[in-house]
Parts: structure tokens; C-alpha cells; sequence
């Protein structure tokens, strides 16, 4: 089913994500023939049950997609809404209707009745509906987002992170995650996602730089000819090929439960990845690369913004190491070989 996926998003995505609607989504216009394909083709319910009214593709599954996603730079909430519909089937809830977003906030919730305030929303002035969690982290709330005020804000590459204020919002959804499940589950998800769009947004650096290092010349001959070039297009390939291979560990590793340890190490190298990526590709295409007219900034912007998103590299890194050095001497070796080891 992963290659079926990985055809089906490219075609769509490579059709419809372009620099002219990049740039119209920068203005705050909603991409809705985009997203009108994706719901055709069932892409944001691609990891949701059948049962549930989903796809019933796995987790692992929907790794392609949300890679895809950071490839294309797609800008509209498909990342987020595969992610919300897979956390709803694991609480046995059925998919959201329409785009869908989450955030981790402070709120509380009275029966069905939700106030709170959820900073950083992707998307929360365009998404029918967010995910956020109350309690002791496992109790899903699925709110429409129409019945917040919103606080419009954008992150760096103009996309939408709102502040939505709720007071006494009906629940579209109260459910309730797996007891083994943990507490911090949005925050893992959340950076289980960006980990992956990193990885995706970096291999599109990747064949932008080459291609145009391959077609600049200076000096007589193409750009990519000399070693220094060719050197730093190494080292590119080599961070995107880990980023890569660490998301999809995360995501194997997570099929049943989130997994900690291969999250916090896949968001740790995604966010590494993301800053020397971007720092060479614009070095490689040296002055047009800042243009708005060219397209790199498009990619680059979002992976400066994707990596400080749902913890950044320092947290990530940190987190991992103090659960390592928690094994003790005994326990780090195995911990390290099988804690990320898919089930």
C-alpha cells in the first residue's frame, strides 16, 4: 500500500503545488481544488481504520504522505489531518470531517464543554476542526475550530500558526487513547510529523541544487564539476539520507503507540538536517537562490520553521539523553539496539 500512496500523493501534489499557488497561499487564499483532490483520493484518512471511516493503510504506511507533503511544500494541513484521523482510530473515534489540525494548549473541559487557549495552531483559521488533549494527556477533543476566536500569527514561511481562544466550545468528539499510550502523545505525534516533511523538503533541496549545479557555468565548465561543489552536495545527500531513514524508523517504530526514543532521535536529526541543508543549497545557488522569484525559498523557510516546531533539536536531544543515561551502564547498550526497533 506504501508505494500505491507514494504514486497517488506525488501525482496530485506535482500537479496542483506550484510557485504561483505557493505564493497565493502566502496571501491567506485556501487551496481548495488541492485539497479537493486529496479528499478524492483519500490521502488524509490514508492511516484511519476502515472501520472508522478511513483507508486502513498503516502508520508506516502513511509515512510516504507526510514526506511528500514537506517535498511539495504542500500548504494546507495534510500532514496534520493524517495525523489527527490515526490518533481518533486508536481512541476508536471515527475520522474528522474535512481538514483537521491539532495543538497542544492549556484547556479544560466540563462534561463536553472545552475553554482554553491553544497557541501555534497550523492552519486554525482555515481547518474545519482541531485536536487538542485535556486531562492527564489520552483524552482526545476534537473542536470545531468556527467556534474559537482567533489570533491570526504565521511562522516564518507564512503558514498559518493562529492562537485560538475557546470559551465553553461544545466538543465536536470527546475520546479516550489506549491506557499504554503516552501522556504526551500530541507532542510526539507532532514531531513525528515535522520529522518527516524535513525529510521530504530536504530531498527537494537535494535535486534543486544538483540539477542547478549541473547547469550553472562559471569559469567554463558547470559549477558541479568542482570539488568544493561536489563536496557539498555530498554532505547533503548524506544529512538527507539520515533524516529520511530516521523518520521512517519513527514511524515504523510507532504502529501501536508512539515511540519515544526513535521520535526524539528523528527530530533531533531532522532539525540538524534542515539547517546545514538549507545553508548549503542556498550556497550552491548563491544570489538567485534569496529571490522570492525562485522557488528555493519556498522549501527553505519551512524547514527553519518545521525544525523549532513541536520541540526543537536541543529539547529533542536533550530529552533522548537523559533517557539513555537513565538506563544506567547495564541497560544503555540495549536500550540503544532495541528501543527503536520496529515491533
Amino acid at each position: 500500500m506504501q508505494a500505491m500512496f507514494e504514486e497517488t500523493v506525488g501525482r496530485v501534489l506535482g500537479y496542483y503545488v506550484t510557485p504561483e499557488s505557493l505564493a497565493a497561499a502566502e496571501r491567506g487564499e485556501w487551496p481548495a481544488d488541492l485539497w479537493d483532490a486529496i479528499t478524492e483520493n483519500g490521502l488524509a484518512i490514508a492511516a484511519a481504520p476502515e472501520e472508522r471511516g478511513g483507508v486502513g493503510g498503516s502508520w508506516h504506511d502513511a509515512f510516504v504522505l507526510v514526506r511528500a507533503a514537506g517535498r511539495f511544500v504542500a500548504p494546507l494541513p495534510l500532514a496534520e489531518t493524517i495525523l489527527v484521523n490515526w490518533l481518533m482510530g486508536l481512541a476508536g473515534a471515527d475520522v474528522a470531517p474535512g481538514a483537521a489540525t491539532l495543538a497542544i494548549g492549556d484547556g479544560t473541559l466540563d462534561g463536553d464543554r472545552f475553554t482554553g487557549t491553544l497557541d501555534g495552531v497550523a492552519w486554525g483559521r482555515q481547518a474545519g476542526h482541531v485536536l487538542t488533549a485535556v486531562g492527564d494527556g489520552r483524552t482526545l477533543v476534537l473542536l470545531a475550530c468556527a467556534d474559537a476566536s482567533v489570533v491570526p500569527a504565521f511562522n516564518t514561511a507564512r503558514e498559518p500558526r493562529d492562537t485560538l481562544v475557546f470559551t465553553g466550545a461544545r466538543a465536536a468528539v470527546v475520546a479516550t487513547l489506549p491506557a499504554a499510550m503516552p501522556t504526551e502523545t500530541l507532542l510526539l505525534g507532532g514531531a513525528m510529523i515535522r520529522s518527516a516533511q524535513i525529510a521530504g523538503g530536504l530531498s527537494h533541496l537535494l535535486d534543486t541544487a544538483i540539477d542547478y549545479a549541473n547547469q550553472r557555468v562559471q569559469f567554463g565548465r558547470p559549477i558541479g564539476k568542482f570539488q568544493a561543489i561536489q563536496h557539498q552536495l555530498a554532505v547533503l545527500a548524506e544529512q538527507t539520507a539520515l533524516a529520511s531513514a530516521a523518520a521512517e524508523l519513527a514511524f515504523a517504530s510507532s504502529e501501536r503507540a508512539p515511540c519515544v526514543s526513535g521520535i526524539a532521535a528523528a527530530k533531533t536529526i531532522a532539525s540538524d538536517a534542515a539547517g546545514q541543508g538549507a545553508a548549503i543549497a542556498h550556497a550552491v545557488l548563491g544570489a538567485i537562490g534569496f529571490t522570492y522569484e525562485h522557488s528555493l525559498h519556498f522549501t527553505t523557510r519551512r524547514l527553519w520553521s518545521w525544525r523549532s516546531e513541536f520541540g526543537s533539536q536541543a529539547f529533542w536531544a536533550q530529552r533522548l539523553g537523559r533517557e539513555m543515561c537513565a538506563q544506567g551502564a547495564g541497560g544503555y547498550w540495549p536500550k540503544l539496539t532495541s528501543a527503536m526497533t520496529p515491533a
